[in-house]
C-alpha cells in the first residue's frame, strides 16, 4: 500500500486478519509448534486465531527469518498461515528486506549456522506499506517538497526490484479528509467481506485433492494449467500486458493466480478477461511525478 501519512494503510493491515477464515485445526498446529519453538506460545494453549506481526523498521536479518547463538524462528515463520506487515517498508535496511526474497517464494525459511542448520516454516501473507516518498506527500502540490517527483524515485528505489515483484497487489491509498469521516458507515463491513473470502477460500480447499494446493498462491504446474488457464479474450489480453509491462516469468504465474482468486471471490468458475484485468492493474506502477 502506497499512501501519504495519515491515509490509514497501517489500519487496513491491522484489519487484515479479521477477514481471514479461521484457521484448521492441522494449520493452527502448525503455527502453535513454531511459537511454541520461540517460546511465544500464549499460557500453552493451541490457538486458532491467524498470527499478525507488525516488527519496527529497525529489525536486523536475524530478527526477521531467525537465528541467535540458540537458533529460535523469526518474525517471518512466527507469522506463518497468518499476516506479516511491514510498515514504513524503504525504512528497513535493504540486506534485511532482500533476506525475505527465499522465504516468500518457499514458504520457508533456512537459518545456516555454524552449530545448527534449521529450516522453519514461513507461509505468509506479506503486507507491506511506504509513503510515495520521504515527504510523504507526492500527489498534493500544496505539501511535496521541491525535489518531487525525483524524491519519490529516490526513496522508493530503496526496495529492490526482485522483492517488489514478488508482492502481488500494489494499491495506492488516497488521503483521508475530514469530510470523510463524517460519511455514514460503509454498505458492507468486514462481516461481510469475511464471509466472501471463507466462500472463496472454501472453493480453494474443495480442489486441494487436485491440485495438492492449500491456496491459489501454492498452484503451479498442472494445477495451474488446469484451472487457471484464462478464456481466449484473457489469454490475449494477458500476452499484450506481458509484453508492455516486460513481466518476468514470475510475475506472469502471478498475475494468473491473482485472477484465479478474484474469480473465486466472484463466484466464477472460469478466469475471464475482466478478471485478468483487474489482476493487472494491480501490478506495480512507475511512481507518478
Amino acid at each position: 500500500m502506497i499512501g501519504p501519512p495519515g491515509a490509514g494503510k497501517s489500519l487496513l493491515a491491522s484489519c487484515l486478519p479479521g477477514i481471514l477464515p479461521p484457521m484448521t485445526p492441522g494449520e493452527a498446529l502448525e503455527a502453535s509448534m513454531v511459537q511454541s519453538v520461540a517460546g511465544t506460545l500464549e499460557g500453552g494453549r493451541i490457538s486458532r486465531r491467524r498470527p499478525y506481526r507488525d516488527p519496527h523498521h529497525s529489525a536486523s536479518i536475524a530478527a526477521l527469518t531467525g537465528g541467535g547463538l540458540r537458533v529460535k524462528p523469526g518474525e517471518v515463520s512466527l507469522a506463518h498461515l497468518g499476516v506479516l506487515f511491514l510498515d514504513e517498508l524503504p525504512e528497513f535496511q535493504r540486506a534485511v528486506l532482500d533476506s525475505l526474497r527465499q522465504p516468500l517464494e518457499t514458504g520457508e525459511v533456512s537459518v545456516a549456522r555454524a552449530n545448527a542448520h534449521v529450516t522453519y516454516p514461513a507461509r505468509v501473507q506479506l503486507i507491506a506499506a511506504m509513503n510515495p516518498c520521504r515527504c510523504g506527500h507526492l500527489g498534493d502540490a500544496a505539501l511535496a517538497c521541491s525535489r518531487a517527483p525525483r524524491c519519490a524515485a529516490d526513496y522508493q528505489s530503496k526496495v529492490s526490484g526482485p522483492l517488489l515483484d514478488r508482492i502481488d497487489l500494489h494499491v495506492e491509498v488516497d488521503p483521508v479528509s475530514a469530510a470523510d469521516l463524517a460519511l455514514p458507515p460503509p454498505a458492507e463491513g468486514s462481516a461481510e467481506v469475511a464471509a466472501r473470502v471463507a466462500a472463496s477460500r472454501a472453493v480453494q480447499t474443495a480442489r486441494k485433492d487436485r491440485t495438492g494446493a492449500r491456496t491459489n498462491a501454492d498452484l503451479d504446474g498442472e494445477g495451474l494449467e488446469s484451472f487457471v488457464t484464462p478464456d481466449d479474450a484473457g489469454c490475449k489480453l494477458l500476452m499484450q500486458a506481458a509484453e508492455a509491462m516486460r513481466l518476468s516469468a514470475r510475475g506472469y504465474t502471478r498475475i494468473l493466480r491473482v485472477a484465479r482468486t478474484i474469480a473465486d471471490l466472484s463466484g466464477s468458475e472460469s478466469v475471464g478477461r475482466i478478471h485478468v484485468a483487474e489482476a493487472l492493474s494491480y501490478r506495480r506502477q512507475p511512481p507518478r511525478a
